[in-house]
């Protein structure tokens, strides 16, 4: 309330940066201002956690025995990843969730058209990116097969595959976050686990759905982690989110599946304690959830996405 003497008695270490954050950066702003007065060696997070949540940092993988390249990003405080498959001057973009000029910058970069675009699922954390970026360079668009959006798009089933350059992606139904939900193999060397499948959990089997539809889908969820889980110990496992901040240290957010299957044990329980162990641990809804779902089935993105993407991602159960 323009108060001079706000932050006089607050007492903070000297021998480090102070950082001041609130939700636009404003009331930041006149915190810093203050605490810059009295001393302290301080920054202001600009545009606060609005701009924090596009945030983004990219870390990268060369598979040569695919002949591909794989590009990491990161939206170190929401959460969320997505990937760049290159291979012989194209590429494949895989559940983008920043502005069209992120994957295009990137694409150009490294010498590659992006050719393809493609979702594992339809998100209910984030805004979808994908028709956008489909629109922005002429790449054909893929979604898993359903009927829930309102535009064109390729349907991904069972078995599809889909070529970049000199390697392919091929698809595999996981059912069971969304009954959507798709995985993608790079060969035998990459799963690209989309929600299904994260390093230390499992998709939460519940948005939208009410409790016996909800159990349903944590059945099919736990048949589509056994099959998951059948694949080669080695493949590494690159999911759709991670649950913690993302630092900006050019390293992979993968594991290989053994140790994800070791790191995670609900995905050694038998079905029955599986379903009660899931039904038990489910977090609380993400926010403005059915607003997000309703823009990523009709392909639009409102006028701030921000304005809705705030805060982690909770699409995770360990």
């Amino acid at each position: 309330m323009g108060d001079p003497q706000a932050l006089e008695k607050l007492d903070l270490p000297r021998d480090r940066p102070v950082v001041t954050i609130c939700p636009r950066g404003k009331t930041s702003a006149l915190a810093a201002e203050q605490l810059q007065a009295r001393g302290y060696d301080v920054r202001n997070l600009v545009g606060g956690l609005k701009a924090w949540s596009l945030a983004w940092n990219t870390a990268e993988m060369t598979l040569p025995d695919q002949a591909a390249t794989v590009i990491q990003v990161r939206r170190t405080g929401k959460g969320c990843l997505s990937y760049l498959v290159g291979s012989d001057g194209e590429a494949a973009v895989i559940d983008p969730s920043l502005e069209t000029d992120v994957y295009l910058g990137l694409a150009e970069a490294q010498g590659w058209r992006v050719s393809s675009v493609l979702e594992t699922h339809l998100h209910a954390d984030h805004l979808s990116r994908a028709r956008a970026l489909a629109q922005a360079s002429g790449a054909a668009l893929y979604l898993p097969a359903q009927e829930r959006v309102s535009f064109a798009f390729q349907p991904v089933r069972e078995g599809t595959r889909i070529a970049i350059g000199r390697t392919t992606l091929q698809a595999l139904h996981t059912p069971g976050h969304t009954p959507e939900s798709t995985s993608y193999l790079l060969g035998e060397s990459v799963l690209f686990s989309g929600d299904t499948l994260f390093l230390a959990g499992i998709g939460r089997p519940d948005l939208g759905a009410d409790t016996a539809r909800t159990r349903d889908k944590a059945l099919a969820l736990f048949e589509s982690l056994e099959r998951l889980t059948s694949l080669p110990a080695d493949i590494i496992v690159l999911p759709a989110h991670t649950g913690e901040p993302v630092p900006f240290d050019q390293q992979m957010i993968a594991a290989d599946l053994a140790t994800v299957t070791a790191r995670t044990e609900i995905l050694a329980m038998p079905k029955s304690t599986f379903l009660e162990a899931i039904l038990a641990r489910i977090p609380a809804t993400p926010p403005n959830h059915e607003r997000i779902i309703e823009w990523n089935e009709a392909g639009v993105l409102p006028d701030d996405p921000t304005e809705y993407e705030a805060g982690a991602n909770r699409c995770a159960i360990g």
